[in-house]
């Protein structure tokens, strides 16, 4: 299978678990600010990992992990049948820190590039 069909349909992949995780129901995801960093899709499309971080740091993506691993069924089903999938991956939830380090990094580069900019008076 070529490596474009792989990318496209990882990113479809990627598209309806953001959708489905708005519609679950379990406390440990819902209402969290859950980000699906990335999916690592097999060549063949049978397994797949997917990584999600929290807004709220490490902590609250690893119990949104256990949440989403109780919802595995579901979302694999959704996933099946939105987007028309003989057979869906087996997906693994992996727990991300990715976002807050980003914002982290971006916020030194502000301090940074605030204490490099000449004061105007």
């Amino acid at each position: 299978m070529s490596m474009y069909k792989t990318d496209r349909t990882a990113e479809d992949i990627k598209r309806e678990i953001t959708a489905v995780i708005r519609e679950l129901k379990d406390p440990r995801v819902k209402d969290k600010l859950l980000t699906v960093v990335r999916i690592e899709l097999a060549s063949d499309l049978s397994y797949g990992k997917v990584y999600i971080s929290a807004l709220e740091g490490l902590d609250t993506a690893k119990k949104a992990v256990e949440g989403l691993e109780r919802a595995t069924g579901l979302i694999r089903r959704e996933i099946s049948s939105r987007l028309h999938l003989r057979k869906s991956p087996e997906l693994r939830f992996i727990a991300d820190d990715s976002v807050r380090e980003g914002i982290e990094l971006f916020k030194k580069y502000e301090e940074r590039l605030g204490k490099d900019k000449p004061h105007e008076d």
